[in-house]
């Protein structure tokens, strides 16, 4: 029986490794949503780059979920960090004072050009800051 069980563990580890670097193969740019290192890090099992998963970020169709419901603190704990409008680019900073949101409390997630916007201490949008 014992034997019967090692060689059920070992096959399951050598087919888990394999779906792992398939999946790595796969989707090896860091920009892809898909790629395992993002995948791993949106569920907490991986310290990302934090600028690379912003960038990521674009074309993941769920990043709401990272970040609306949030608190100011958690977010600063997914991601390092939250600059006021003052303290991003001039850019950024523009976009922002010409916006709807240009009243709003609103926060850029590190110096990318995602803007949230909060209610109380609660982000309840993210904003996509481009092409203002």
């Amino acid at each position: 029986m014992t034997k019967l069980l090692a060689k059920i563990v070992a096959l399951a580890l050598a087919f888990f490794i394999a779906v792992v670097i398939g999946w790595a193969a796969t989707h090896p740019s860091l920009s892809d949503p898909k790629n395992i290192k993002y995948v791993l890090w949106k569920n907490g099992l991986y310290e990302m780059n934090l600028d690379a998963a912003t960038d990521t970020m674009i074309g993941d169709g769920s990043r709401e979920k990272l970040v609306i419901g949030k608190s100011k603190v958690q977010l600063r704990e997914r991601f390092g960090y939250l600059s006021t409008p003052a303290d991003v680019s001039q850019y950024l900073r523009g976009c922002y004072q010409t916006s709807a949101w240009k009243s709003s409390d609103a926060l850029f997630i590190r110096n990318s050009p995602w803007m949230v916007i909060f209610d109380g201490d609660k982000a309840t949008e993210l904003v996509l800051i481009k092409g203002c």
